[in-house]
This record gives C-alpha cells, structure tokens and sequence, in this order.
C-alpha cells in the first residue's frame, strides 16, 4: 500500500505506507505528525524530512557523524521516558539543517536532533553541553596570517 502526498519542492510523492513517520508530540516549532524521509541526492547523506500535511514543509537532515565526528548524544530520563528508547543507539539519528546560499552559513542543530525508530520519530533536547543550536558544517581550511609569505632565499 502506498501513500501519496504534495509537495511544493518535488511534486506529486508517493512513499510505501511504512515509510510514515509518526511524530506523536511533533516538532519544535513546526505543525504536523506525520513526516517522510525524502532521498533526493543518492550518496550525498541529505535527506529531506517532509510533512505529509503540508506542501511547503520540508526540512533537509543529515546524520550527525557526517560532519561531526565527535558528536555525543545525552538523552534526560525525561525525554527516554517520553520516547521509549533507552538506547539511543537503536534508532536512526538525525539532525535539521538550516541551509542557506553561502556554504559557510549552512548549520545543524546538534540540540535538538530527531531519534527515528519503528516508524515513530521524536525530537529530544541533547543534555550535553558541547552540542550547539547552529554548528557549522563546512569551514574554510586555515589561511597563513596575511603579510607573511615564505621566503625561498637560502640563509
């Protein structure tokens, strides 16, 4: 059985029944319960969160790891209680991302990542300190302080 919806981005979309997500307290911010996770660049590790209720609501989400090798997730008894997981480990991992024309203003919300599991998604608040509302994901490499250049004289 599937499931068809619109979207503003991608037109008509028609996911298997199974691939509903059900986020029963929703998200942070946005309407709706139930959401798809969108493929739409194969091998890019972006995908797209979208509602199935509501045609210009898609948010792009990534796995944490992609960029962030260190990133750590601690859950409140709260929020393990509220979801049912325990080990955050069992579920799929994401983050939102804010994307933006210039590279270098792209951000994921390492706080408040969303934990998918059995077809139920939830957004949980990351206890530790280190994780950022807006980390970048792409940086410029380091540059040589400006007014010093090698010197190729021998001494």
């Amino acid at each position: 059985m599937s499931v068809t919806f619109e979207s503003i981005r991608f037109g008509t979309v028609e996911i298997q029944a199974d691939e509903v997500i059900e986020f029963p307290f929703g998200l942070i911010g946005l309407g709706g319960l139930r959401y798809a996770l969108l493929d739409r660049n194969p091998g890019t590790g972006f995908l797209w969160l979208h509602a199935l209720d509501n045609p210009a609501l898609a948010l792009p989400v990534v796995s944490p790891y992609q960029f962030f090798s260190t990133f750590s997730l601690q859950i409140a008894a709260e929020d393990r209680e509220r979801t049912g997981i325990e080990d955050p480990a069992a579920a799929q991992l994401y983050v939102t991302v804010r994307a933006t024309s210039d590279p270098l203003d792209i951000t994921a919300n390492l706080r408040a990542p969303l934990l998918i599991r059995d077809g139920r998604g939830y957004q949980v608040i990351n206890t530790n300190e280190d994780a950022p509302l807006q980390a970048p994901l792409f940086t410029l490499p380091a540059q040589p302080p400006a007014g010093r250049s090698r010197s190729t004289d021998a001494a």
